[in-house]
């Protein structure tokens, strides 16, 4: 008895081995696994580069429309607060009509600075430097990884400030 015991012991063994060996060399539901691993990976590195680009995007447009209005104001007689070069940074014209180049953009965002060679501010004469630049206009992520996490300190809501200096062309003084 003793010897037909260890022989159905051997026996289990043996099964035991052969379905381990069989569940080892069986692959179906590997590339299920492997997928689980990298979609998440794939999804955010497709979200980091979809909220560069749309950061890059705004950027360059009001990087554009800043050197735009400080071109319009180094070849005219300007005053510190032209609405007009307001308006063109804006919203692309003069006239302010239309829609704004990018959402939430409006003239209160622009600040126009003269400047002497001295490098201070000019609010009478002719100015050395004109300086238009953007600024409280605020990038509003698609992907806002602060409010996913409940913790501001990971927000991507940056300021985009783009600033453009250019001498003044004219030898008028301020108006």
């Amino acid at each position: 008895m003793n010897a037909r015991i260890r022989k159905i012991r051997l026996l289990k063994r043996l099964q035991r081995r052969t379905r381990i060996a069989r569940l080892a060399g069986d692959e179906r539901g590997i590339q299920l696994a492997e997928l689980a691993i990298v979609i998440p990976i794939l999804v955010l590195l497709f979200a980091a580069t979809a909220e560069f680009g749309r950061f890059f995007y705004e950027y360059t447009t009001l990087a554009k429309a800043t050197r735009n209005g400080a071109r319009y104001l180094v070849t005219s007689k300007f005053d510190i607060q032209d609405i007009q070069a307001k308006n063109l940074v804006v919203y692309g014209n003069t006239a302010g009509t239309g829609s704004p180049l990018l959402d939430g953009l409006d003239t209160s965002h622009v600040v126009i600075t003269a400047r002497n060679s001295a490098g201070t501010p000019v609010t009478a004469g002719v100015p050395a430097t004109i300086t238009v630049q953007i600024e409280g206009y605020e990038h509003s992520p698609l992907f806002n990884l602060g409010g996913l996490l409940k913790n501001n300190a990971f927000s991507l809501a940056i300021d985009v400030k783009p600033s453009v200096t250019m001498r003044y062309l004219l030898t008028t003084p301020l108006v």
